[in-house]
């Protein structure tokens, strides 16, 4: 079900820019120097986005168009940025985004890339993945996605016989959930490549000396070895027929493919689980099943405080699916999913996780901005708002507490470490959710008790 506003403009929109998404993910992959062909201004909001939320550095390179390049085009200056990422960076690999601007103007990026290679010697050039990422034909979660198909696309490799690791394209979630998935899928013995990794490259130690690229990212050889894994998990419940990372690997070499919402909460959790165990032929080491118990346990202890309440979820289409099916097993009633995505999948992706868990339906609206989220919710009447920190008006406005998860959180320290997926990360978020309801009710209390 979409919604259609009544105006044309978007006002504050619910979603950031496709090649800020590839940045990201081509950050996640070792030894990569994120490049956008385009303005200066492009790198330069995006970098300026994402430190607010990691706290950490991050270098985009930029082709820098002018008015000039907008109307003769832009090769030379792609070509003459290559290089120089190239001397001062020394990159293993590149990754190549467009922009609106040169998209635009109609700029071919493949044939340029080429002109390049074959122009300069490989000896001294570093692997070179293109992605198409116009911000007005997508959200920041396609372009991720897009990035993560371009360097399966254009790296993997004719498989070697005998690999038998496991791919697992997690898409767009923290450092913290990537460490976690690579902690889990160790102590199911699976070996894995993690497509991207961003668990080190953006939320790295503190350091004598900068490094201009941060170690960790998905290793490039492992990129090229994933075409010989035996099969392919990949988290996504609204990526629909869109052309990813594991249905190229299907198509090109024969991996068989998982398609599974993001394991939020304990039954998309099980899920995920259940496929590792017939991937490995392994139970659940046991150290799952006590998260798992322990979360049951807080569940039960806690229900009071949440049942019942409603929320507002909005951001990125599968996190919102993720959050909604969470918030609905704890006994919250999701009364509006809202996104700034427009997969045509949301509202049916949403049904499917909540069908057998609610008695009515939450709204599920594609293509929202936060000026439709704020009209829904004076009349909605919800307890608590669950997204990123561009939310934060719209609690304040409301009085009502504002749970900061996904990205960007801009308003707080730690984004990077929230831990949203799987046993833990349910774990965290509940009680977070718990004490931000007690903490409300405490406040707006004529009495102040201290006892809960």
């Amino acid at each position: 079900m979409t919604k259609m506003p009544n105006y044309i403009s978007t006002t504050n929109a619910c979603k950031l820019c496709k090649p800020l998404g590839a940045s990201l993910a081509f950050r996640g992959m070792e030894g990569t120097v994120p490049y956008l062909h385009g303005s200066q201004g492009c790198a330069t909001y995006m970098r300026r986005y994402i430190i607010s939320h990691y706290n950490e550095p991050i270098d985009i390179a930029s082709s820098s168009l002018s008015e000039k390049h907008a109307i003769y085009g832009g090769a030379a200056n792609l070509k003459l940025g290559l290089t120089n990422v190239t001397e001062k960076y020394q990159p293993q690999m590149i990754g190549i985004a467009t922009t609106c601007l040169t998209e635009t103007i109609g700029d071919d990026v493949p044939m340029i890339v080429k002109e390049y290679e074959r122009e300069t010697s490989a000896a001294n050039r570093p692997l070179l993945v293109h992605v198409s990422t116009p911000s007005y034909s997508g959200t920041h979660m396609e372009g991720f996605h897009a990035a993560v198909a371009a360097a399966v696309d254009q790296l993997a490799q004719s498989p070697a016989p005998g690999n038998d690791t496991v791919n697992l394209l997690p898409g767009f979630v923290s450092s913290a959930d990537y460490r976690y998935l690579a902690e889990i899928m160790a102590d199911f013995g699976i070996t894995t490549t993690m497509l991207p990794d961003l668990s080190a490259t953006m939320d790295g130690p503190a350091l004598l000396e900068y490094e201009k690229i941060p170690g960790g990212g998905t290793p490039l050889e492992s990129i090229r070895q994933m075409g010989g894994a035996k099969a392919t998990v990949e988290f996504g419940r609204t990526l629909g027929k869109t052309r990813t990372g594991a249905t190229i690997l299907e198509q090109k070499f024969g991996t068989a493919s998982h398609r599974l919402g993001l394991p939020m909460g304990i039954s998309e959790t099980d899920r995920f689980f259940a496929c590792l165990e017939t991937l490995s032929g392994r139970p659940t080491p046991a150290k799952y099943a006590d998260e798992r118990g322990r979360l049951v346990d807080a569940y039960v202890d806690a229900h009071k405080y949440v049942f019942g309440k409603k929320a507002i979820i909005y951001g990125e289409e599968d996190l919102v699916v993720g959050l909604t099916a969470w918030l609905a097993e704890i006994g919250v009633t999701p009364i509006l999913c809202a996104t700034g995505g427009r997969s045509g999948l949301f509202a049916e992706a949403i049904a499917a996780v909540t069908e057998d868990v609610l008695a009515e339906q939450p709204k599920a609206y594609e293509g929202m901005d936060f000026f439709d989220i704020a009209e829904e919710a004076e009349t909605l009447g919800p307890d608590l708002l669950v997204g990123h920190s561009k939310g934060y008006p719209l609690a304040r406005k409301l009085n009502i507490p504002l749970i900061r998860v996904g990205f960007p959180i801009h308003d707080r320290i730690g984004g990077q470490r929230i831990i949203h997926l799987g046993y833990r990360g349910a774990q965290q978020l509940f009680d977070l959710v718990v004490n931000s309801l007690i903490e409300k009710k405490q406040s707006d209390s004529s009495v102040g008790y201290s006892y809960m």
